[in-house]
């Protein structure tokens, strides 16, 4: 049973010119440059089948875009659809205390927890503690104190370097 072809794609003149200048974009995300180009397609008749091989896409990508585009135009077209995209493989609890221990403990005979510390103690991998740190601007390795010699005669040496009495 052959389908129909797909009617070209209505857009104007201001959605095709913006949809052009994304589909020759070296800087843009893959994903909307290669949505461009089908859309584009599409608004010159071509059948789904063929722009899905021309952008590298399935026939049912191809249509979900058409039909996004004709019910929303180009108002979310960078935006990923709710419940699309990587999901979160850690628990916000997990992370909780990630950050808690980090901040308010230390792991025994050390000076400053290391991804790889953490890591062994929460029971995640290193590259996530250290994901976990970045996107907090953690970092435990860099001293936040200020430490007074004990030498005896620190005064006097410091009056000879700085020359202030």
């Amino acid at each position: 049973m052959a389908r129909a072809a797909a009617p070209a794609l209505p857009m104007s003149d201001g959605q095709r010119e913006t949809l052009e200048v994304l589909a020759r974009s070296r800087t843009a995300p893959h994903r909307e440059v290669q949505r461009a180009r089908a859309l584009l397609l599409a608004g010159d008749g071509m059948a789904n089948t063929a722009i899905a091989a021309q952008v590298g896409a399935t026939v049912k990508t191809v249509r979900a875009w058409r039909e996004r585009f004709v019910g929303e135009g180009l108002v979310k077209f960078a935006q990923v659809k709710e419940g699309r995209g990587r999901k979160a493989t850690i628990p916000q609890a997990k992370i909780e205390e990630i950050v808690d221990l980090t901040l308010h403990s230390k792991p025994a005979g050390e000076t400053h927890w290391s991804c790889r510390t953490m890591a062994a103690k929460t029971g995640v991998s290193s590259s996530q503690v250290q994901r976990i740190w970045s996107a907090r601007g953690l970092k435990p390795h860099l001293v936040d104190t200020f430490k007074l010699s004990n030498d005896p005669q620190f005064e006097t040496k410091l009056v000879d370097v700085v020359g202030c009495t």
